[in-house]
């Protein structure tokens, strides 16, 4: 393992070179059940021609729960779905840039595929999904789908036993190889590794204070600020984004606030570590159940379980919350579980179910696949 690009990275190396062959990607998806054709999301800088059900998929894969997407150097996509255990397809769903498919495989993890991204290593693309219960894995694949090494839970963490388990939801990378974990759906760590897959520490469990979490479902490197490259994490059930220096110094909070406390939108405060060291916190609302997080120049998009995609700039100021209407969200959140993911009779065209994870790609459009019973990803066209 040599050297690391980022997703952020590559995407703006390959960006120029796709603009300057006139490259625009067609719309290749299913027949809508949202609405009759695409409709413009979004206002100012940042508005998207939204294409629900994009990619064409085979008989032979049945979409359940769509979790994770990546895009390669190349602009090859990659998606990730839980699959079902009890009839096992392939969890892994590789297109091209147009979504026509390519080919599938991982199979072996039909019930628990979930995150996915892809490190660049001495040149060489590899895919890292975390996949939850009931394999409770990351595993290491290269672009063909053979299958590299699979990581169980860190022992020496020293933080399992039979009341804590490992569940892992997200990874992400650091500048020097590193490979965080996020045990989102177990017992809210996470963990970091060394470029050659070696764990080096654990932070975290649960907890509401800062440098805890309650359920640590998507981690990011923020190389936003080229000085000061961070590792960001969307505590989901937090309702937060928690900033981390490298060495995991905790720096600041953007904290989500509900409907009933919007005109806080905005407030500068603090939170309190466990140490009782204060930190800086700035309320924005638009942010509610943060799921995965992808960056593109000095922007953030965040996937948003609570029926949206959010942006936010360099100052992590909101930009642009597309797809959120407050009535909207409301239908979607009604009853436990939530009814309408299983009921695409009532979705709208230009609206969200559950984002669970979003990508941008060279041109700045971006792709969605939420967490909906029969599976949907949406491309948005950048206008």
């Amino acid at each position: 393992m040599a050297s690391l690009s980022s997703r952020r990275t590559f995407l703006k190396q390959t960006g120029s070179a796709l603009l300057a062959s006139g490259f625009a990607p067609a719309i290749l998806r299913g027949e809508s059940k949202s609405g009759s054709g695409p409709v413009i999301i979004g206002e100012g800088d940042w508005k998207f021609e939204c294409h629900h059900n994009w990619g064409q998929l085979p008989d032979t894969i049945r979409w359940r729960n769509t979790h994770g997407v990546a895009i390669g150097k190349d602009g090859t996509v990659y998606v990730t779905h839980q699959g079902d255990e009890k009839a096992p397809c392939d969890t892994v769903v590789v297109f091209d840039p147009q979504g026509k498919f390519i080919r599938s495989f991982g199979a072996e993890f039909a019930g628990g595929n979930h995150g996915i991204d892809i490190r660049e290593e001495g040149g060489v693309e590899y895919l890292y999904c975390s996949v939850t219960a009931p394999h409770r894995v990351v595993v290491k694949y290269d672009t063909k789908g053979e299958l590299v090494w699979k990581l169980p839970a860190p022992e020496k963490a020293g933080v399992y036993d039979d009341r804590n388990f490992f569940s892992p939801t997200n990874v992400c990378f650091g500048p020097s190889n590193e490979l965080y974990v996020g045990d989102g759906y177990g017992s809210h760590y996470l963990h970091q590794y060394d470029k050659d897959g070696v764990w080096v520490r654990t932070w975290g469990g649960l907890g509401d204070k800062v440098g805890q979490f309650k359920t640590p479902h998507g981690q990011w490197l923020d190389n936003r600020d080229p000085a000061q490259p961070k590792i960001v994490v969307a505590d989901r059930a937090n309702s937060r984004l928690q900033f981390f220096s490298l060495d995991l110094k905790p720096l600041n909070v953007v904290q989500g606030v509900p409907v009933d406390k919007k005109d806080l939108n905005g407030t500068a405060g603090e939170q309190k570590t466990v140490d009782d060291v204060s930190v800086p916190s700035v309320s924005v609302y638009g942010i509610s159940y943060p799921s995965a997080i992808d960056s593109q120049g000095e922007f953030l998009v965040i996937a948003d379980l609570h029926a949206r995609v959010t942006i936010l700039n360099g100052k992590n100021e909101l930009v642009a919350n597309l797809g959120f209407h407050e009535g909207w969200t409301t239908q979607v959140l009604d009853g436990r579980p939530y009814k309408m993911r299983a009921q695409p009779n009532t979705w709208k065209n230009g609206r969200f179910v559950h984002p669970h994870d979003t990508t941008f790609d060279a041109n700045g459009n971006l792709i969605v696949a939420e967490w909906v019973e029969q599976g949907r990803l949406s491309f948005l066209r950048r206008v």
